[in-house]
């Protein structure tokens, strides 16, 4: 029965930790916007404390820095539509976004900085279309590395990744002006812009190949904490399995070695008593 709930759990998990990521594949027929925001708490002098990179199905298209407030295209989709009216509001828009979240980070428990240092948080909004219609929306939330929690625009809900993210998750549950923020961005504004790109990306010849990622970039990094994670999951859940397997072994033969001797014992008090 043990076994069997762990199963059960793992297939849950598993599904969450896959679904809400951008950069899986997607059914055929669909489209996703994803922007990914890496924020730091304290930056070095000449460090930008914000830096953002978006990309449409899986090809980058921008590059943004908060500090300096510009704005890099990248590729043919960035090219076309640089000094459009959509890459101004995306350029007001990621600079509001970047102090929101950084906000959000400066406003975290004091005692979880003092322990551990200044924090970086990485924040990664995605939406979908297919067709005209909307199929799904999210937010990951990402620490130092770290996946934490992820909020499903579409369906109003938190998902918890790490346990460490329980309190942050009931303290942000409850701010609803924050919850929805969230939900207007990833399902107004995220699905208006994916709209607009797409506009310039159907005039587009189609890509040979997608622009290359440094190992450095937000999008590189997302999917490498990403896929640690599943692995640390498996190996968890496989370990977990492995333990109470043998556990049980162990206590069925405890079990059979007891049974044993008071059989035996049972049948000698049994010939004692035809003897008297």
């Amino acid at each position: 029965m043990a076994l069997g709930t762990l199963i059960g759990l793992f297939s849950v998990s598993l599904p969450l930790l896959l679904g809400h990521n951008c950069f899986w594949a997607a059914p055929t027929g669909t489209h996703s916007l994803c922007l990914d925001f890496t924020v730091k708490s304290q930056s070095r002098p000449g460090e930008s404390w914000c830096e953002v990179q978006g990309s449409v199905d899986k090809t980058a298209f921008l590059q943004y820095d908060c500090e300096s407030n510009k704005i890099k295209p990248l590729g043919h989709l960035g090219k076309e539509v640089n000094a459009t009216e959509t890459w101004k509001q995306l350029t007001e828009m990621l600079r509001e976004l970047g102090r929101d979240l950084r906000m959000i980070l400066l406003d975290m428990d004091l005692e979880q900085k003092m322990a551990r240092g200044h924090l970086t948080l990485q924040a990664k909004m995605s939406c979908q279309l297919e067709g005209k219609n909307h199929i799904g929306s999210s937010w990951n939330f990402s620490i130092d590395g770290q996946p934490y929690l992820c909020f499903s625009g579409l369906h109003m809900e938190w998902t918890v990744i790490n346990p460490r993210a329980r309190g942050i998750k009931e303290k942000w549950e409850n701010d609803k002006e924050l919850i929805e923020h969230l939900r207007k961005v990833s399902m107004g504004d995220c699905n208006h812009w994916l709209r607009e790109l797409l506009k310039h990306w159907k005039k587009m010849p189609a890509p040979t190949s997608t622009v290359p990622v440094t190992s450095g970039s937000p999008r590189a990094s997302s999917v490498s904490v990403t896929s640690l994670g599943i692995i640390i999951v498996l190996i968890l859940v496989v370990i977990i399995i492995i333990f109470m397997a043998i556990k049980f072994y162990r206590k069925s033969t405890d079990t059979m070695k007891e049974a044993v001797p008071s059989s035996n014992m049972s049948s000698d008090q049994h010939l004692n008593e035809d003897k008297k």
